[in-house]
């Protein structure tokens, strides 16, 4: 009889070594980004506000290019550009050589974040039928910020098991690829399909490049650069370029002729995972910060001027959706998944922890505030209220979140000090030699 496949069951330990580096430069990445967004509240609620403003709109680069932008469009459109390059690596090293390449252990990330960004976009719509305008950031409440929730995540759970890191990593990374295919269906105005096509020719040679392990930066950088640019002509959002640029870079291991290094076979890194490692600190400490300085700052106006931003339905569909849609989504998916599947949730959890995590989940943030500026337009009273309402409900969510995953924290931590606990001081845990189980703990 086939064993059923256990949900959140432990990875591999090359995974979980290679999760644990990754959810280390993330929460970095996440306490600088939350710094980089309460520098710009503070910042456009005080009395230097203007200069917020104006700084936001100093613009930069060729006109005769079509590149001259403001400093708020570089952040949305160039930085997070390499944000989902790095988010396009990890996908594709997931899926290629991860845990993931396995079908069972892929179906509950892909699974959950489907229903995490199915559950809050039709929250959004029911609050908002009727108007057209407003519907158009039906995408807002979708998205899940990883900088930001892991952050969160590594302060409140120490004692967490990985499983339920590695999943939150694997259903950010997923989520994104949603994401960004949302931006580019969905959000893509007018299309220049001559600018488009002529983005295909250095995307290819950038890949060509790349599958012969070519690293030299005078080559690939302008040619992403350039690939970035006619996309951003195009009319498609220019960050679509980063996950395309991402999925052309090999993920397999090249192994070196013999004498090449010590004259044996000796396996070689991934480009994949070479260029991981270099841009992902970028990414992580530059590139997110920077934009939520640029995006996040928003004139609250006065508590009142705040709570009537609230009662908007817009608002009141970002927050629902963030809050509310994101454990419906998620810990709904997972359970039907359980329920009409072989694959049991593993023993060592509860379905307490699938809803804190989905809690965690609905910190959307980064990516939900560059759909609001894509859905209304930046600067716009609606856009303003969908900042307000991402702000709000990211911080409702890691709230609820915090709450919940602390108190599983400490059950965890718990369970941990019983495992290792020595009263007889003969060098075995109490916990081995209870029972008749043969030698296995005891629980």
């Amino acid at each position: 009889m086939t064993e059923p496949t256990r949900l959140f069951r432990r990875s591999s330990w090359p995974e979980t070594a290679r999760v644990g580096e990754i959810l280390r430069a993330e929460t970095t990445g996440g306490l600088l980004l939350i710094a980089g967004a309460v520098i710009a509240l503070v910042w456009s609620n005080s009395p230097w506000a203007d200069a917020y403003a104006d700084l936001r709109e100093i613009t930069v680069g060729p006109a005769a290019l079509h590149l001259d932008l403001s400093l708020a469009t570089w952040a949305a459109d160039g930085l997070l550009a390499i944000f989902f390059f790095v988010a396009g690596l990890e996908l594709k090293r997931e899926f290629v050589a991860g845990d993931l390449r396995d079908p069972r252990r892929a179906a509950l990330p892909v699974f959950a974040a489907m229903g995490g960004m199915a559950a809050p976009a039709l929250i959004f719509a029911l609050w908002n039928l009727g108007d057209g305008d407003a519907l158009r950031g039906w995408a807002i409440p979708t998205a899940t910020d990883i900088a930001f929730a892991v952050a969160v995540l590594a302060v409140i759970g120490t004692h967490l098991p990985a499983a339920l890191r590695t999943f939150l990593l694997t259903l950010a990374v997923v989520d994104d690829l949603l994401a960004i295919t949302i931006i580019a269906i969905f959000y893509t105005d007018e299309l220049d399909l001559g600018a488009l096509g002529l983005a295909v020719v250095p995307l290819i040679l950038f890949g060509l490049l790349v599958q012969r392990r070519v690293t030299t930066p005078f080559l690939l950088l302008p040619l992403a650069v350039v690939t970035w640019a006619l996309m951003h002509e195009s009319g498609v959002h220019a960050t679509v370029a980063g996950v395309l640029l991402a999925f052309t870079v090999p993920v397999a291991a090249r192994r070196a002729q013999p004498g090449e290094v010590t004259g044996t076979a000796v396996e070689a890194p991934g480009l994949a995972e070479h260029l991981e490692h270099l841009i992902r600190p970028i990414s992580a400490g530059v590139a997110v910060p920077i934009f939520a300085f640029f995006a996040a700052g928003v004139s609250v106006g006065g508590a009142g001027a705040l709570v009537e931003a609230w009662t908007e339905p817009v608002a009141l569909g970002v927050m629902s959706g963030l809050v509310i849609g994101k454990v419906v989504g998620i810990t709904g998916a997972t359970w039907l998944l359980s329920r009409f599947t072989r694959a049991e949730l593993d023993d060592d959890l509860a379905w307490v922890d699938v809803i804190g995590l989905s809690l965690l989940a609905g910190i959307g943030f980064t990516v939900s505030l560059l759909i609001g500026e894509l859905a209304f337009g930046p600067g716009t009273a609606a856009d303003d209220v969908a900042k307000v309402a991402v702000l709000s409900g990211s911080l409702a969510a890691a709230a609820l979140a915090t709450v919940l995953l602390r108190a599983r924290n400490r059950h965890y931590r718990r369970i941990a000090e019983a495992e290792t606990r020595d009263d007889d001081g003969d060098g075995v845990p109490d916990v081995y030699q209870q029972g008749d189980s043969g030698g296995a703990p005891n629980r």
